[in-house]
């Protein structure tokens, strides 16, 4: 369950950072956001990414994360449990010279939602591996989480056969499906 550096390329697509390739680690259940799938999704957060506190909760390669970054989000935590992955994302923060406005914690998912000893983030990515049960966890970990500022932003990609109990103060914004993935972004609603 090793790493290759350089077997895969992530390559941003927009912002400060556009066209950048950056190598990232080959393991079992890593899958990147695709291309087109980030475009549509950023076209979305358009207005809300600029001075935006993101969290990446299931990082992997940190395509959306790093998006982001490049788009203008003031910061990016990005939470990832596999060490290659973890270290490949260090090292792209230190390439694009990103400075404090990215860290990444090599930690696993939902003990960093338990934790919720943070600020609260305006924008949350939850990608996690399709063979797992993560995004039902998380959700229900996010669901009244201080984790969240108000008016968070939560977006969702997942499989066609998966069907999260999304909670009820979550708003859906957008929804699309795309060579057999499901993405979506909901509005935590204020309480």
């Amino acid at each position: 369950m090793g790493a290759t550096k350089g077997t895969g390329q992530l390559r941003i697509i927009a912002g400060q950072w556009r066209g950048r390739k950056l190598p990232v680690a080959n393991l079992a259940g890593l899958r990147p956001s695709t291309d087109r799938i980030r475009e549509t999704l950023f076209n979305w957060l358009s207005p809300d990414i600029v001075e935006a506190r993101c969290l990446d909760l299931f990082a992997g390669t940190g395509a959306l994360g790093l998006e982001a970054l490049s788009r203008g989000a003031a910061y990016c935590q990005f939470v990832e449990n596999q060490a290659p992955a973890a270290h490949l994302l260090r090292d792209a923060l230190v390439t694009l010279q990103a400075g404090s406005r990215g860290e990444v914690l090599q930690e696993d998912a939902t003990r960093f939602l338990a934790r919720a000893g943070e600020e609260p983030f305006d924008l949350v990515f939850l990608d996690p591996p399709f063979a797992s049960n993560l995004l039902e966890t998380a959700l229900n970990q996010l669901t009244n989480s201080p984790l969240l500022s108000k008016d968070a932003l939560i977006y969702l990609e997942y499989a066609p056969s998966q069907n999260p109990d999304i909670p009820a103060n979550w708003e859906q914004y957008r929804s699309k499906k795309s060579a057999g993935v499901i993405y979506e972004l909901y509005r935590r609603e204020s309480p």
